[in-house]
């Protein structure tokens, strides 16, 4: 991003005299809250799901079905958050999670709540993510100054992994073991608190896409080619390249040990719901320190050995369970993959932030959330049939060697020379 299209941002970002500072808070705090509930849905359902089937592939799917729309949707969402209200898009995507959760605590309620079910209300709640982390993706650049982006950037990333996979998991434990309804009216009640927070917000909503040259401009391109700018402007760009590809085995990682842990935890662990959560919540807090040091991490170790570090630290979180069945050690590599996953969002998000112009952020967040969270169900899928096959150490193993093959490209592209240019 050039310097006057930095200027450009920071007057859309403080149309008003607090505007800039406003949308700092309170962008991360519907993040917490918003996450929150994800982190509690996260949980439950595959914890459901295991009381109804011992089966890994069938216990994976629901955790597959969360991930799935990413494959599926993450483009034409894309397209969407560069063409409308994007402030709007998020209370649509609220709206949808508040339809999901509350026909699924009916359902429980009425004890109709079989796998079907479970795999219906994911696919929901999927699409409604979908939605919400690419509008809000794309409206840090637009609300926020560049001189507190960094900050911002550092926030949210804490607060989606802290709540997300920290504070979620731990309060979804101890929900469910209070009981079903309680858990799942709970993440109602957080949704539709986040759907109020939004009204706080000020500035603009829509992309600030260029003006058509004159009274013969064309029509608007099509959806399908503004598919194609999008995978054509990620394409091109060296940087961004390398960073999608190589996120995309890490989150196709970050999948399979998610899809598995459920299984693993209840099983080979003997670990109760609530247990598990506490354990899993071992990520989030990794993602918290990440969050709270990330801006020392950077000026310690550079930005490309702070990317490097969540290779490493991603590598130890699905080594370590095919190597021992020890929830401390299990949950000390998850607490290193949460501080990993952290360290990497905060910095890829600047380097997004930097090279990518407003017109193309939800194109841009969209192919790179493609290539990357897309990956998710993908490594939850083949998670599942490999530990069907295999047994669930072989498959950890596996994807722990596909980690360390992302090694040597990210070193010889993710340069410091590349690097320098985003500062």
């Amino acid at each position: 991003m050039s310097l006057a299209q930095d200027a450009a941002a920071e007057g859309r970002a403080a149309e008003g005299p607090s505007a800039g500072t406003r949308n700092s808070v309170v962008l991360p705090v519907f993040t917490v809250v918003t996450n929150l509930a994800d982190g509690v849905t996260k949980v439950v359902l595959p914890l459901l799901a295991t009381r109804l089937t011992a089966s890994p592939a069938l216990v994976s799917a629901v955790s597959l079905a969360l991930t799935l729309p990413w494959l599926l949707t993450a483009l034409h969402v894309g397209v969407l958050a560069d063409r409308a209200d994007r402030r709007l898009l998020l209370w649509c995507a609220d709206g949808l999670r508040l339809l999901a959760v509350g026909a699924l605590g009916a359902a429980v309620a009425t004890d109709r709540a079989g796998i079907a079910v479970l795999l219906g209300a994911a696919l929901v709640l999927g699409v409604a993510e979908v939605v919400a982390l690419t509008a809000a993706a794309a409206l840090v650049p637009a609300l926020v100054p560049p001189g507190r982006r960094e900050r911002v950037n550092a926030w949210i990333a804490g607060a989606e992994t802290a709540a997300n996979e920290f504070g979620g998991p731990f309060v979804g434990g101890l929900l469910l073991a209070a009981g079903t309804g309680i858990a799942l009216g709970s993440v109602w009640v957080a949704y539709a608190a986040g759907s109020a927070l939004l009204l706080l917000l000020a500035g603009r909503f829509r992309a600030d896409r260029p003006a058509p040259a004159g009274p013969a401009a064309g029509p608007r391109p099509d959806v399908h080619r503004e598919i194609r700018d999008g995978l054509r402007f990620l394409w091109r760009e060296p940087l961004l390249r390398t960073m999608s590809l190589t996120l995309t085995v890490l989150c196709a990682s970050w999948g399979a040990w998610t899809a598995l842990m459920p299984v693993v935890a209840t099983g080979r662990m003997g670990l109760s719901a609530g247990d598990y959560g506490i354990m899993v919540s071992a990520l989030g807090l990794g993602g918290l320190t990440g969050a709270l040091t990330a801006t020392h991490v950077n000026r310690l170790l550079g930005r490309r050995r702070a990317l490097l570090a969540d290779l490493v630290t991603t590598f130890l979180m699905v080594a370590v369970p095919g190597l021992t069945g020890s929830p401390w050690a299990v949950a000390g590599a998850a607490f290193l993959g949460g501080l990993g996953g952290t360290l990497w969002t905060v910095n890829a998000r600047l380097i997004g932030q930097h090279l990518v112009p407003d017109a193309m952020s939800g194109r841009y967040n969209g192919a790179y959330r493609l290539l990357s969270w897309g990956a998710m169900p993908l490594g939850a899928g083949a998670a599942g049939l490999l530990a069907q096959g295999f047994g669930e150490r072989a498959a950890f193993l596996v994807f722990a060697a596909a980690v360390a093959l992302t090694v040597p490209p990210f070193l010889r592209t993710v340069t410091p020379e590349r690097l320098r240019v985003v500062g």
